[in-house]
């Protein structure tokens, strides 16, 4: 889930732009319960914000872009069976996520007031969904059965032997973090493991 909040007072020129996150209620959302994490994502332009705001002139969201701060506002999607990637009778990818969605509405509440307190104007949320998610994770369980899982602990397939996952897939959940640096390792990894095996 993206965020942005816009100071109409004040221009983000920025340089290093994800170099900050807010960590205060990952492990305690207020009572008791963990909600998850912020982090800046980097800066958006206003082409980018046609993807939501269609009806609004490119001009004008070029100069909100100019003035904003953007966020990913992150909470934790621990496993679950409930949650499922699977493919519909026409072929096409159909995602249900049944756990975690309350926490997260929490998270963004508690981010818009955070937002708001540090004197943002207003707060333009953007959901993400699958055809934004660059990190899916979760969606392909690994263990040491073979009739409970797909991958073996070191993510290769148990029935095809030269097949290995290496994207998010193999992740328990995210850990409200961006995985891209372990999915390169997992990757030179697997590249490493599998021209020993040849």
């Amino acid at each position: 889930m993206g965020r942005s909040a816009v100071d109409l007072n004040r221009d983000n020129d920025v340089v290093f732009a994800k170099t900050l996150a807010v960590n205060d209620w990952y492990l305690d959302g207020g009572d008791g319960y963990p909600l998850g994490s912020l982090q800046l994502i980097g800066k958006v332009q206003g082409i980018m914000m046609k993807s939501w705001a269609t009806h609004v002139p490119l001009a004008v969201l070029n100069q909100l872009a100019r003035r904003s701060v953007e966020w990913l506002v992150m909470a934790e999607d621990l496993p679950s069976p409930a949650n499922r990637v699977t493919i519909d009778g026409s072929g096409s990818i159909v995602t249900a996520r049944a756990a975690g969605t309350r926490t997260h509405r929490l998270l963004r509440a508690r981010a818009k007031r955070l937002l708001r307190e540090c004197g943002y104007h207003f707060i333009v949320t953007q959901p993400f969904d699958i055809s934004m998610n660059s990190h899916q994770c979760g969606t392909v369980v690994a263990g040491s059965d073979p009739a409970a899982s797909v991958l073996d602990p070191w993510r290769r397939s148990h029935d095809i032997e030269n097949l290995w996952v290496v994207d998010g897939a193999f992740f328990p959940p995210s850990a409200a973090l961006n995985p891209a640096l372990t999915i390169a390792a997992q990757a030179l990894r697997v590249a490493a493991e599998s021209s020993l095996a040849d």
